[in-house]
């Protein structure tokens, strides 16, 4: 049992309190997923030609130096810190800087890149990891977030979510995919980089494999269906926005509650409750095998 949230704001108006409302989400899905949690934030409307890595770092690693090493070595880089993560933005392109992290910083974990997301995820209560990250200062225009409890795997940094596998692109999951060990071995064969055994960063590989042929979500997803076995509820983020589906059987639960201002989707409707005029949203369970897009 997990918890996974999203919430895409219609007006820019808003955007400054999404840091807000999606903590509010993750806190009240703490109960479904005790073990770790992270989320996705985007900034669609972000003009910069940088591109944004996320990335998180061990105890022992010397933040100073590496803040020197980066800014004397490449041109225009901003790098913030977030707790035990970091987002370095910078103009370079994205094949060469992170061929320079792989080579020269095998310690430091890069979780997501992009000119419009960054991520941040980590082990532990997800009050606390809200907190952590300061997650109600954070500003933009959509996000999704996941608790985590661990079934299948370690309570580890690798096993929590979001997973991101594609520039701008993420994934969240509740549930468990049977053909995961098969899928991986076809993919990796295509070229992609897994960081971890679970299923979700599979289904996140799929995705991006998939999303770069038919530049469509709602297509890609719905392939999803006929090659993607097992139960599951997935919120796929992208630049543009986010995209719901649930498989065909539907054991796993989601609701969505749309207004003028906002769409937030969600495990369970008290994930929603501290919205603005939520008690007057159009809310609704997303049908079985049906892809549902904001923004895309």
């Amino acid at each position: 049992m997990c918890g996974i949230v999203g919430i895409y704001l219609k007006k820019k108006n808003l955007y400054e309190k999404l840091g807000n409302y999606l903590s509010g989400m993750l806190d009240n899905m703490s109960s479904r997923g005790p073990d770790s949690a992270g989320f996705a934030i985007y900034d669609k409307k972000n003009s910069s030609r940088a591109y944004k890595y996320s990335v998180c770092f061990p105890s022992s690693f010397d933040v100073k130096k590496f803040e020197t090493t980066v800014t004397n070595r490449f041109k225009d880089v901003l790098i913030k810190n977030i707790s035990d993560h970091l987002v370095i933005s910078t103009i370079k392109n994205p094949k060469s800087f992170l061929s320079f992290l792989d080579d020269n910083y095998k310690d430091l974990k890069i979780i997501g890149y992009g000119k419009s997301i960054e991520i941040f995820k980590q082990v532990g209560n997800p009050k606390e990891i809200v907190k952590k990250f300061k997650l109600k200062k954070l500003q933009g225009s959509h996000a999704i977030g996941h608790t985590r409890m661990a079934t299948e795997s370690a309570i580890t940094l690798d096993g929590s979510h979001p997973y991101s596998t594609g520039e701008d692109e993420c994934l969240v999951h509740n549930g468990s995919l049977s053909n995961h060990n098969n899928l991986r071995r076809n993919l990796i064969k295509k070229g992609k980089k897994f960081e971890s055994f679970n299923d979700t960063e599979v289904a996140a590989g799929y995705i991006s494999n998939e999303l770069s042929k038919t530049k469509s979500m709602k297509k890609t997803l719905t392939k999803c269906l006929s090659n993607l076995d097992g139960f599951y509820t997935f919120i796929a983020g992208t630049k543009n926005g986010f995209a719901i589906l649930r498989d065909e059987i539907a054991c796993k639960p989601a609701v969505i509650a749309e207004t003028s201002d906002y769409v937030a989707v969600a495990s369970e409707f008290q994930a929603m409750a501290h919205l603005p005029n939520v008690n007057k949203a159009n809310i609704y369970e997303p049908e079985p095998g049906v892809v549902y897009t904001w923004g895309n």
